[in-house]
């Protein structure tokens, strides 16, 4: 494919007092195209991910981006969505109009504000990322959804208690050397792995320390065509970019599969001619920490039931065999919904030019990178790679 990432920025996630999403958005793209040495008067087009579904009373969002700039104006701006997955969507997008020649430069924003809305809110608004249907009436909310996932799965492969506890506690780990992480605590294993009054049950088997939190934050991303690249001061290639849509409603899967993630992953693995031991490092999707454990079964780096046994091996922390999630996941670093992908893509990024400071991978070359909507409905993975 023909599109490369020349530039990037990222804010910090967390609850960002004095901000609203316009000026996040407009925070990140001024600073996307700095870095990527181009003016808003070079931008052929506009791609932000941006969720909502209630968050912001402002739902036509697109053009929040053209404010940033009056150079701006009159450019393409669309605003795309897939649930969770929505910054990947938006990435996707921006690939597609440069490789369909509709485009010579895209700029890619993801944002979200969540904080500012009452909780009963953020429950309702998350849970309709799932099949109403069949899980609207789900206490908890969209948490609950992923309690009975986790149920599900001790169920038919035993108790995770301990390799759940391992996954959160490595994610917060690794948070603590991000800037932009909105939990920069080692919590460690035996905090994540005990019940408390500061880590509660909060759907099934799931604790506090199970799932992602509730984020502020925005990303943004210049993409550009390869050969118009060739004196940007810096390029990242995407050796593969893929997306699976699967089902909605539960009852048409075997969800403890996520099968719509295991097709993503292979067919990017075979467009990239790589296997997944030949990569440096994971982002992956870790909403909940049930998501991550069977994400490594679905990508094929543990067998089916073994996910767990990967998890309490160390296999993926630090030093391990694969490295998931250095920058500290969506667990630590906070999940914005509309930027998370883009967030995802610029880490990876950062990561292979040696610039990801506090959470670098010592030597990366080649980072993939899953990002999901809903409970493996949308699914996303690019392999990335330094071009110069």
């Amino acid at each position: 494919m023909s599109a490369v990432i020349i530039g990037w920025a990222h804010s910090r996630f967390g609850k960002l007092e004095g901000e609203t999403l316009e000026s996040l958005i407009g925070g990140v793209a001024v600073e996307a195209l700095g870095h990527a040495g181009i003016g808003p008067e070079d931008v052929d087009e506009i791609m932000l991910g941006h969720f909502n579904a209630g968050f912001s009373p402002q739902d036509f969002t697109a053009s929040l981006v053209l404010q940033t700039d009056d150079r701006l104006r009159f450019k393409p701006a669309t605003r795309v969505e897939n649930a969770c997955a929505t910054g990947s969507a938006a990435v996707r997008q921006g690939i597609r109009a440069i490789d369909a020649g509709a485009a010579r430069i895209v700029l890619v924003v993801g944002a979200e504000q969540m904080t500012t809305t009452p909780a009963p809110e953020i429950g309702k608004n998350l849970l309709k990322a799932s099949y109403l249907p069949e899980d609207g009436d789900t206490p908890a909310g969209f948490a609950g959804v992923f309690g009975k996932i986790a149920q599900a799965y001790f169920q038919r492969y035993g108790d995770q208690s301990d390799a759940l506890a391992r996954i959160a506690a490595k994610n917060h780990s690794n948070g603590v050397g991000n800037p932009y992480a909105q939990l920069r605590k080692d919590l460690g294993f035996d905090f994540c792995r005990r019940e408390s009054d500061k880590n509660p049950f909060v759907a099934g088997p799931l604790k506090r320390t199970d799932c992602s939190p509730v984020s502020d934050g925005a990303a943004a991303l210049v993409l550009m065509e390869s050969e118009a690249a060739a004196t940007a001061p810096r390029t990242i290639g995407f050796r593969a970019n893929e997306h699976v849509q699967d089902f909605l409603p539960i009852s048409k899967r075997d969800i403890l599969l996520f099968e719509g993630c295991s097709q993503a992953w292979k067919r990017a693995l075979d467009a990239a001619g790589v296997t997944l031991d030949e990569l440096s490092f994971v982002e992956t999707h870790d909403c909940f920490t049930i998501a991550e454990l069977i994400e490594y079964e679905a990508m094929g780096l543990a067998g089916r039931g073994e996910g767990g046994r990967i998890a309490l091996d160390g296999q993926t922390e630090r030093g391990g065999r694969l490295p998931v999630n250095p920058s500290g996941g969506l667990k630590s670093k906070g999940h914005p919904i509309g930027a998370t992908g883009v967030s995802m893509h610029v880490l990876t990024a950062m990561q292979l030019t040696g610039e990801a400071e506090g959470i670098q991978v010592p030597g990366a070359t080649l980072g993939g990178i899953f990002n999901m909507g809903g409970a493996a409905v949308a699914n996303y993975v690019s392999i990335l790679e330094r071009i110069r």
